[in-house]
């Protein structure tokens, strides 16, 4: 009986990269809109390129809105 590898574990690392993205997407409103906002970026982008196409550029949009609104969030709180 051979192992099996490939697509299966391919997708399961794309879609922990995608939540990730959206931890830090969700981070990026309140604690480091710059720090967090860019690694969900990446982060969303780089799950989408492994397998996890549609959740991944959306992990990747939230962490662009997010970084935006994080940084008026605390433009308007100083």
């Amino acid at each position: 009986m051979a192992y099996q590898t490939g697509r299966r574990s391919n997708v399961s690392t794309a879609r922990i990269l995608t939540i990730i993205a959206f931890v830090c997407a969700a981070l990026a409103l309140f604690v480091s809109p710059l720090i967090f906002g860019l690694a969900a970026i990446v982060l969303g982008a780089v799950g989408a390129s492994m397998g996890d196409k549609p959740l991944g550029w959306y992990a990747a949009a939230a962490g662009g809105v997010a970084l935006l609104l994080g940084y008026l969030l605390a433009m308007a709180i100083l």
